[in-house]
């Protein structure tokens, strides 16, 4: 890559740097035309938009201020959320793939007000190469990016045949006897380690520790010692967070040990995985154990809380029948897990090199 790089300003890079406007919650829907964007990213939807085009969407507030993220499409900006364009000489997405490595969180005290203000982020300086080697970069970077958004749209579109696949069989089978998920499952916590024998990267002697702001991101990894104490899990279990902001959320394991947030399921019979799987992913449960949860000073549910789900099982050999369907698309949903994984990784690797040029992109052949 040519070492001519220009500095410059942010402001200057751009021909549109400001904060959206102002929306009523009441405006503001789980399902719409056109998604929210605000401080901490998406907060829902609305029939309204107020920005269309592609831009990079800097958290002004909140607790992701200083994200930031791409957008192309039609949406409303809210107030919280600073909107920038770059000028036809620069590449939008590559001005959000560089802002994203520049820590713009860091900036958020330099006002009277908490948060980010676009006058100081328009101070910032920046250095871009030209706009045609702004345009390989986001090239490879893209390619990396819109492979794990198919991905993730597979992936939806197999939960959805699961989920599809639990109901039809739920339906043919509402005769069957009705059983305590008690009956059908156990559960074990895990463990909570002192942060003092937290590391960033393997080593010997240390193993994955697995939190649920992991199923988000991949970056940051933590490792602890292997331990008797420690709770392990690997990636077919099913695995459910006991309580905070995440109460319900069902997750596939990972290898590793998992913290005292997260609980292991543990199907009494080996056939009822799936079916467990696709009952603890639905709504009436969600809904139902953030209800009994809620009612405590720390949102959480317990074993008595499992004995008061009650549900019809079908008879074994339609178990068996729909573990093996359910557990092939569960297999492939893995496997595209894993696969975005390694993508994340070489895109957080590649990403500060293709910015400061210290990579060519023409070496790189993916």
């Amino acid at each position: 890559m040519s070492c001519n790089r220009k500095a410059i300003t942010l402001g200057e890079a751009c021909s549109r740097l400001s904060s959206g406007k102002g929306i009523s919650a009441s405006n503001i829907h789980e399902a719409g035309r056109y998604p929210v964007y605000g401080g901490n990213g998406l907060r829902g939807y609305t029939d309204t938009p107020n920005f269309e085009g592609e831009c990079a969407i800097i958290g002004r507030q909140g607790a992701f201020c200083g994200n930031v993220r791409y957008f192309q499409g039609t949406s409303y900006m809210t107030e919280h959320a600073v909107v920038a364009v770059a000028t036809n000489s620069n590449n939008t997405r590559y001005l959000a793939y560089l802002l994203s490595t520049m820590n713009l969180g860091r900036l958020s005290g330099q006002s009277a007000q908490p948060g980010l203000s676009v006058k100081t982020l328009s101070k910032q300086e920046i250095e871009l190469p030209s706009k045609e080697e702004q345009d390989k970069v986001v090239a490879v970077l893209s390619a990396l990016d819109d492979k794990i958004k198919l991905n993730n749209r597979i992936n939806e579109n197999l939960e959805l045949q699961a989920q599809v696949l639990y109901e039809n069989l739920c339906l043919a089978h509402s005769a069957g006897p009705l059983v305590s998920l008690a009956d059908l499952m156990d559960y074990a916590g895990g463990s909570q380690p002192p942060a003092s024998e937290f590391i960033y990267e393997e080593k010997d002697g240390y193993i994955r520790f697995v939190q649920i702001r992991d199923y988000d991101t991949d970056s940051h990894l933590t490792y602890i010692p292997e331990s008797p104490r420690n709770k392990l899990c690997e990636e077919h279990d099913i695995m459910i967070a006991r309580y905070g902001a995440s109460l319900g959320r069902i997750c596939s394991g990972q290898n590793g040990a998992y913290n005292v947030a997260l609980a292991k399921v543990f199907p009494k019979e080996k056939y009822y995985r799936e079916f467990l799987r696709c009952y603890l992913s639905s709504r009436v449960f969600y809904e139902g154990i953030n209800n009994k949860g809620g009612r405590s000073a720390q949102a959480g549910f317990n074993q008595s809380d499992i004995k008061s789900f009650e549900l019809i099982l079908p008879d074994k050999t339609a178990l068996i029948q729909f573990e093996e369907v359910a557990a092939s698309l569960f297999e492939q949903h893995l496997n595209l897990r894993k696969e975005n994984i390694k993508l994340a990784l070489l895109r957080d690797s590649l990403l500060p090199k293709l910015m400061s040029g210290e990579v060519d992109v023409s070496e790189i052949d993916l």
